[in-house]
């Protein structure tokens, strides 16, 4: 039925129904008229009249409440369908209480819902008018009672009605007519819907509640949904997150990584592997590993072990790429494994040692003239400026041995060999204590500590510490030539020098110059054979840092001042010997 033809339908019985109230009223008054003229009108015309009245109003009452009903039941469609439209909650739960309030007239609506966690009710959306936005004044008894049947309820006064004697709610603020239904899926209570009217009596039927409940049930499915949307949404989000991370992990990682599958086909390698192997973006992934074999070296048995044994191995080749010339690579090769832990292929991560290898032959060859100090810190020795920077340091000059300690008739290479042979010992006795030599000097050796490279608080000790360890190694070297006299010289002092690179940009050496490295150079001079002479100010460096335990085998015996070159007073001067 149209809703034009209801519509007229109630028009034209309003219009009988007015018509026969006023034929009702024009036949009384003709009853009246024929009375006093001794005539009356056939009584059961006059007794039917209000009975058809009365059936007319009753008509009327009853195809109101089916226009009402009807009307609701086709709100209730649509917005069902609208409803179910939408895949957002919070969109799907305002216009699920827009409709509520439409279809039952209530003055409050609320829509709680179970948190999945603590299965507490929590509002989520309501309706009030604007002076209570704040107020959640809602009867506890009704949503309980609710939830524990799974069936909807509704009191036309809730003041009234025994099931509410114990709500203090319902005490307290007076509450009239109420509507509360389940959200029910899948026979599990997910929250409620809960309308009231704290002002009339009587507003809600269990047509109303009838209502309330088909709603309900529409609305439990679409909130669901939507929930299980934004379930696999964030997990499609999180999955869309972790892939994103894993790629641009993968792409970033500075090692070369290629994975292949059982058949030894390509199926993922990164930008490193691309530059590593001189390889394109493109055109690889699919192609047998067999195919990279001249850029990778002899891996078969590596492949094969990973593939068919389940061990990972390990090894360093070397190959001639096109476009980069001779390479060093380290391979690691291990299997692919899936979630259950079965072998799918292998997984190789390869690092470019070309540099490092390269690196390390130019090391090698300068490790053979330069101080390991100077080598292992090349960088730092680098960063210091042409120029340096003032410190104090402990300086030592060494004189090993004569020229013609074999006579002058020894042949160049006799003398080489014995002064290398010195030079060797104290070479070793240097760098194992952790000194730099600064140069060699023919048969002298410069000695440097606590410069830039080898820092240390108790400098002066351990120069002197050293010297008389290059003492005892000097006297074994004298001892296996066949020598009774001690030639060699040392000198010492402790003071402020200039420390850093001297030269060009293109050429430069790390040195120490000043006042503090000429007197350590005058007192080896001066230095009787076989002796070890220090300064002063490294005796009194030596007493303030050093132990008694470090010193009681060590005399320093003072010796007539020395004045040096260069010098206007003399230098006071101690020998260091040991008890």
């Amino acid at each position: 039925m149209q809703p034009t033809a209801e519509i007229s339908i109630v028009d034209e019985l309003r219009q009988l129904h007015a018509l026969h109230l006023q034929t009702m009223t024009s036949l009384e008054g003709q009853q009246a008229l024929l009375q006093m003229r001794g005539l009356t009108l056939p009584t059961p015309a006059l007794e039917v009249l209000p009975l058809i009245a009365q059936q007319m109003t009753a008509l009327e009452r009853l195809l109101d409440n089916e226009q009402t009903e009807l009307k609701q039941l086709r709100v209730l469609i649509e917005t069902s369908a609208l409803v179910n439209s939408s895949l957002d909650l919070d969109q799907i739960l305002t216009q699920a209480m827009d409709v509520i309030i439409q279809l039952t007239g209530a003055e409050r609506g609320y829509i709680l819902l179970k948190d999945t966690e603590t299965d507490s009710l929590e509002f989520r959306i309501s309706r009030q008018p604007d002076s209570e936005q704040d107020s959640f004044d809602i009867s506890s008894t009704v949503m309980e009672h609710v939830l524990a049947t799974g069936e909807a309820m509704v009191t036309d006064n809730a003041s009234s009605d025994p099931r509410m004697r114990a709500s203090e709610t319902v005490a307290r603020f007076t509450l009239r007519s109420i509507i509360c239904a389940p959200l029910i899926y899948k026979d599990a209570a997910t929250g409620v819907i809960y309308v009231d009217n704290r002002l009339r009596e009587g507003v809600f039927t269990n047509r109303e509640m009838n209502l309330l409940t088909a709603f309900a049930n529409q609305t439990a499915v679409a909130i669901e949904n939507a929930r299980l949307f934004a379930a696999i949404q964030g997990t499609l989000d999180e999955i869309t997150r972790v892939t994103e991370l894993r790629e641009n992990v993968f792409a970033s990682i500075a090692s070369g990584v290629i994975t292949t599958n059982a058949n030894d086909d390509i199926m993922t390698y990164n930008r490193a592997a691309t530059q590593i192997l001189a390889l394109p973006l493109e055109g690889v992934v699919g192609q047998p590993i067999q195919t990279l074999f001249d850029r990778l070296g002899d891996i078969e048995a590596l492949l094969r072990a990973a593939r068919k044994n389940d061990q990972a191995g390990m090894i360093e080749t070397r190959a001639d790429i096109p476009g980069r010339g001779p390479v060093a690579l380290n391979l690691k090769i291990s299997p692919l494994k899936s979630a259950e832990q079965t072998t799918q292929g292998t997984a190789m991560v390869m690092d470019d040692l070309t540099l490092q290898r390269e690196h390390e032959q130019v090391v090698e060859v300068l490790r053979r003239y330069l101080p390991p100090g100077m080598i292992d810190n090349i960088e730092q020795i680098a960063g210091i400026d042409l120029g340096g920077e003032r410190r104090e340091i402990s300086t030592m000059f060494v004189y090993a041995c004569p020229y013609d300690l074999g006579g002058e008739d020894e042949h160049p290479e006799q003398l080489m060999a014995r002064l290398n042979a010195f030079l060797e010992v104290a070479t070793d006795v240097v760098h194992n204590a952790r000194a730099i030599i600064d140069k060699y000097m023919g048969n002298e050796i410069m000695v440097l500590t606590n410069s830039q490279l080898n820092p240390m608080t108790d400098h002066a000790l351990r120069t002197v510490l050293i010297a008389l360890d290059l003492k005892t190694a000097f006297d074994r070297v004298y001892d296996s030539f066949g020598r009774s006299s001690r030639d060699y010289k040392i000198g010492i002092h402790t003071g402020v020098a200039t420390l850093g690179n001297v030269g060009s940009m293109n050429r430069r050496s790390f040195t120490a110059i000043g006042d503090a490295v000429n007197l350590a150079k005058r007192l080896e001079e001066n230095a009787p054979a076989g002796s070890i002479i220090i300064s002063e100010d490294t005796l009194h460096h030596v007493l303030r840092t050093a132990t008694r335990a470090q010193i009681e085998h060590i005399r320093f015996e003072e010796r007539e001042p020395m004045q040096v070159k260069g010098r206007r007073q003399s230098t006071r001067i101690y020998e260091v010997v040991l008890e």
